[in-house]
């Protein structure tokens, strides 16, 4: 078994629980989430002005970056999913924080199982977060999306004091 997917103390009896690292990242407006690490290539501190706008793209798409020699694209993850865009979030900031998702990789918990052409290169793609936090251990069979919240808005008023507890 890979060392970086399962450990020693998640024994419970004779069963492994599968665990992964994840990296913790922030969008504004108070929005946290992780991404597998093994998905990640690298962290950037990007300043300002060495994103090249595109014209004529999605307004989430920002441009494209010089990374190493090769041309990537980066857009702005918040926007994307619908949250606040970049350039309107509070604060003054003079970088950007760029992860750099490695699009190439299967998601599969056996790193020895990815594997590339001879020749293929990966594609990467740079998300502009609002702040990049720090690596965690999950069990992966306990990770869960966030209720929708019109579903969160249609249960609270049916659940009692138990309502404010549901987040979405």
């Amino acid at each position: 078994m890979p060392a970086n997917t399962f450990s020693s103390d998640t024994m419970l009896g004779d069963i492994q629980v599968p665990r992964q690292q994840f990296l913790q990242f922030t969008l504004e407006p108070d929005t946290n989430l992780i991404l597998p690490l093994f998905q990640l290539t690298e962290i950037l501190t990007v300043p300002l002005g060495q994103i090249t706008p595109i014209p004529h793209m999605p307004s989430w798409t920002m441009g494209v970056h010089n990374w190493r020699g090769d041309v990537l694209w980066v857009i702005d993850f918040g926007a994307f999913l619908g949250l606040t865009p970049w350039h309107l979030q509070s604060g003054s900031r003079t970088n950007y924080r760029v992860i750099i998702l490695n699009g190439g990789v299967p998601f599969d918990l056996d790193p020895s199982q990815r594997r590339r052409s001879p020749g293929q290169r990966n594609q990467m793609l740079g998300l502009v977060v609002t702040e990049v936090k720090d690596i965690t251990w999950c069990e992966t069979d306990q990770i869960q999306s966030p209720l929708p919240p019109a579903l969160v808005q249609t249960l609270r008023p049916t659940c009692g004091d138990f309502g404010s507890a549901l987040q979405g």
